[in-house]
């Protein structure tokens, strides 16, 4: 049997084309606008509202959308984050075929504070808010604490890719993952 076919059929599509194209958009967008910060602000601006437009159709996808991508699917209560961690701490956490507990929280931690950072930034371009400190204040200390959320979001990403033995920047490449084994939440 040829390499690929078997590796092939020892994984499972996990990751939807739309998703992996909105995960690396969005990556690039927060880079691109963090980067041109106070520098070009047309690009700026621009980077700004792609994001805030990948945001509103993650929304939709989440609400609307099928399998891996709704938010019901990944988004659990306080408790089970909170039993997840704790497991985390001593090693025995499981493994999940979408996003473990953690991850869910840190997705829409990360949804919040981007689309946080685009309304703030969009207000700053309106009569009413022009020039508003508390507007200005909340646009940066959003602006830094994406660097905050996306540092714990690969350190996440690397700590479930060694303790399950699966690279997760390749899934969210290829959209695949290794199927699941029978202790594993799928």
């Amino acid at each position: 049997m040829d390499a690929t076919v078997s590796a092939e059929a020892a994984s499972v599509k996990v990751w939807s084309r739309y998703i992996r194209l909105f995960h690396w958009s969005l990556v690039l967008c927060v880079a691109v606008a963090w980067l041109s910060s106070g520098q070009i602000k047309q690009l700026h601006e621009l980077a700004g509202y792609s994001a805030a437009v990948l945001i509103a159709s993650r929304l939709l996808v989440g609400l609307a959308g099928s399998g891996y991508a709704r938010f019901s699917q990944f988004v659990r209560g306080p408790r089970t984050v909170a039993g997840y961690l704790s497991d985390m701490r001593e090693g025995r956490e499981r493994r999940y075929l979408g996003h473990n507990p953690a991850g869910g929280l840190m997705v829409i931690a990360l949804l919040a504070c981007v689309a946080g950072i685009a309304l703030t930034g969009w207000m700053q371009t309106t009569d009413s808010f022009w020039g508003v400190a508390w507007v200005e204040d909340t646009h940066k200390i959003l602006g830094n604490g994406i660097l905050v959320l996306v540092g714990l979001h690969i350190a996440g990403v690397l700590l479930a890719s060694m303790r399950h033995g699966e690279n997760l920047v390749r899934a969210m490449i290829s959209g695949r993952k290794r199927a699941p084994a029978p202790q594993d939440v799928a």
